[in-house]
C-alpha cells in the first residue's frame, strides 16, 4: 500500500512565488521588446488636433528621455563639485541614465543593469546606497519596466530594490539615509503602477467579455428567428402533406377496377404522408416556445397584403403600393416568406422612422419574386425602440431559407431601403400555370 503525498498550500505558494520570479525577471532577460507608441484612438488623443497627434504618440518615450537627460544633468553637476569630469562622472552620471533608456528597448535587461550599477555607483560617489542621479533613475526604471510587465514583476522589483539597498547601506551605516526614501517612493510609484494596469486589465476583460456577450446575442436572435420561420413553415408543409394523404387516399376510386399493384401503391404514398406529418408535429413540438400557441388562421400570402397596409396606415403610416407584372400564385412558403419580408420592414419603419412615408413595391419578373420597401428620413421624434433587433436576421433568414438576395440600407435622402429577389423555380411555375389552365 503506498501513500500518495501531499505538498502544504504554504510549499506550493512558494513554488508558484518561485516560479513567478523565474518567468518574470530570468526568463527571456535580453528580449528586444521596442516601446510601442500611444494609439490615436485613445480618449485623450483622439481629442486633439490632428497635427498635434504625430507627436503626442511619443509622450512616454518624451518622459522617459527628459527623466533621463535631467538625472544625467545632475549627476555630471554633483560630480564636477568635487572633482573635474572623468571616470567618476562617467559611472555616476551617464551610465544610470543609459539603463533609465533601456527601458525602451530592453525593460527587464536595464532593470538588472540599474541593480548591477547600485554598488558601483555608490563607491564611486559615496553616497550610499542611493545618491541623487542613482535614485532618480532606478525609480524610474521600476516605473517603466512595471508598467511594461505586470504588478506581479513589480512586487519582485519592489523586494530585490530592497534587499540590495538594505545590503548597501550596511556598509554606509549609520550615515545612509537614502534606502527607507527609495522605499517609501518606490512602494507608492508601483503601486499606483499596479492599479493602473489593472484598471486597464479590468476594461480589456470587460471589452472582451461585452465581445462575446454580443456575439452570443446575435447567436441567439439568430436562433430564435430560424425557430420563428420553422414554425410557420410548418403550416405550410403539413397542409402540403394532408393534401398529398388525402389525394393518396382518393385516387384509387376514381378508377375502374384498379391492379392490386396501384392500390399498394396509393396505400403506401398516404402511409408515408401520414407518418411524414406525424414527424412533423413532433418537431413543431421541439421547436415550440413555452408561450407559443398555434394560429388559428391560415399562414398570410401576398393577397393580404392590401390588408396589411390598411393596418399600417391606421397607425399613421402613410404607404403606396405598386405591383409589376403579371400576378400569380406562388409557392406557399414563397408568399409567406415575401408577406413577413414586407411586414418587418414597415414595423421597422414605424419604430425607427416616426412621420416618414413608405413605399411598397412588388414585382413579379420571370423566375422570381422582386420587393422593395423604401422610406424616407424619420420627420417625428426617434424613441428607443422596444423591440429587439431581430428585423433584418429575420428577413436575411427568410431570404437565404430560399436562396434569395437581399440588401438592406440607408437612402441618399436619410431613409432606409430594403431590397429581395426571390427565385422561383420554373418547373413549379410552369406547372402552376398549367395548373391554372
Amino acid at each position: 500500500m503506498t501513500e500518495t503525498k501531499t505538498r502544504s498550500p504554504e510549499h506550493r505558494v512558494a513554488a508558484g512565488a518561485i516560479e513567478g520570479l523565474r518567468q518574470d525577471l530570468f526568463q527571456n532577460v535580453l528580449d528586444y521588446r521596442p516601446l510601442s507608441p500611444l494609439g490615436t484612438d485613445g480618449p485623450v488623443i483622439r481629442r486633439l488636433p490632428r497635427s498635434f497627434r504625430k507627436g503626442v504618440i511619443w509622450f512616454p518615450h518624451a518622459v522617459v528621455g527628459m527623466v533621463a537627460l535631467i538625472s544625467l544633468m545632475e549627476g555630471v553637476f554633483s560630480a564636477n563639485t568635487y572633482s573635474p569630469f572623468g571616470i567618476a562622472t562617467v559611472i555616476t552620471a551617464f551610465l544610470p541614465a543609459v539603463a533609465l533608456m533601456m527601458t525602451l528597448v530592453r525593460p527587464v535587461l536595464a532593470f538588472w543593469v540599474s541593480i548591477a550599477l547600485a554598488p558601483l555607483v555608490a563607491v564611486t560617489s559615496g553616497d550610499w546606497p542611493w545618491g541623487p542621479s542613482a535614485f532618480a533613475c532606478h525609480l524610474g526604471v521600476l516605473v517603466v519596466v512595471a508598467a511594461r510587465t505586470r504588478p506581479r514583476t513589480a512586487a519582485w522589483m519592489w523586494l530585490i530594490t530592497l534587499f540590495v539597498g538594505g545590503l548597501l547601506g550596511n556598509f554606509a551605516a549609520p550615515y545612509s539615509s537614502s534606502n527607507e526614501p527609495m522605499a517609501i517612493a518606490s512602494a507608492l510609484a508601483l503601486l499606483l503602477v499596479a492599479l493602473v494596469q489593472v484598471r486597464r486589465d479590468a476594461q480589456r476583460e470587460v471589452t472582451v467579455q461585452r465581445t462575446v456577450t454580443a456575439v452570443e446575442r446575435d447567436r441567439r436572435t439568430l436562433l430564435e428567428e430560424r425557430t420563428t420561420i420553422a414554425r410557420e413553415l410548418h403550416d405550410v408543409v403539413a397542409h402540403h402533406m394532408s393534401v398529398v394523404a388525402i389525394q393518396a387516399e382518393a385516387a384509387p376510386y376514381r378508377v375502374e377496377n384498379p391492379p392490386p399493384e396501384l392500390e399498394q401503391a396509393f396505400v403506401t404514398i398516404r402511409e408515408n404522408a401520414v407518418a411524414a406529418l406525424t414527424e412533423l408535429r413532433r418537431v413543431l413540438g421541439v421547436v415550440r416556445a413555452e408561450d407559443y400557441e398555434a394560429p388559428d388562421a391560415p399562414q398570410p400570402t401576398l393577397a393580404e397584403i392590401d390588408r396589411l397596409l390598411d393596418n399600417v396606415r391606421e397607425t399613421g403610416l402613410e404607404t403606396e403600393k405598386t405591383v409589376t407584372g403579371a400576378v400569380r400564385e406562388l409557392p406557399q412558403g414563397v408568399e409567406l416568406s415575401a408577406y413577413r419580408i414586407v411586414q418587418e420592414a414597415l414595423s421597422n419603419t414605424l419604430r425607427h422612422a416616426p412621420g416618414a412615408a413608405a413605399k411598397v413595391e412588388i414585382g413579379y419578373v420571370l423566375g422570381g419574386l422582386g420587393l422593395r420597401v423604401v422610406n424616407g428620413p424619420a420627420r417625428g421624434l426617434v424613441k428607443p425602440s422596444p423591440g429587439a433587433g431581430h428585423g433584418i436576421t429575420g428577413m436575411r433568414e427568410r431570404v437565404a431559407m430560399l436562396n434569395g438576395e437581399m440588401t438592406a440600407g440607408e437612402t441618399g435622402d436619410g431613409g432606409y431601403e430594403v431590397a429581395v429577389y426571390l427565385p422561383v423555380p420554373a418547373q413549379r411555375e410552369s406547372t402552376e400555370d398549367g395548373e391554372g389552365a
